[in-house]
């Protein structure tokens, strides 16, 4: 079921789509939390800072998208 749901097309763009947003959202939340301080950005060593929101997002993206599919591939072998 995992390489079913996993090649399924569509799967990997809603990864994608769903890590880039939840990153961008990630992002604004923690900056407001700070205050939108203009050093926010300038505290932190900004490769480290993007890859590992951009890591947390495609691990978000990944499991959320992949229940969505295997719901949606369960209900078409239902009927």
């Amino acid at each position: 079921m995992i390489k079913k749901v996993m090649n399924h097309k569509g799967f990997w763009k809603s990864v994608v789509s769903l890590a880039v947003i939840f990153s961008a959202v990630f992002v604004l939340i923690k900056w407001a939390i700070d205050g939108f301080s203009a050093t926010f950005f300038s505290e932190r060593d900004p490769l480290k800072f993007i890859v590992g929101v951009l890591a947390a997002g495609l691990v978000y993206g990944f499991f959320v998208t992949f229940g969505k599919f295997k719901a949606k591939l369960k209900d078409q072998e239902r009927h």
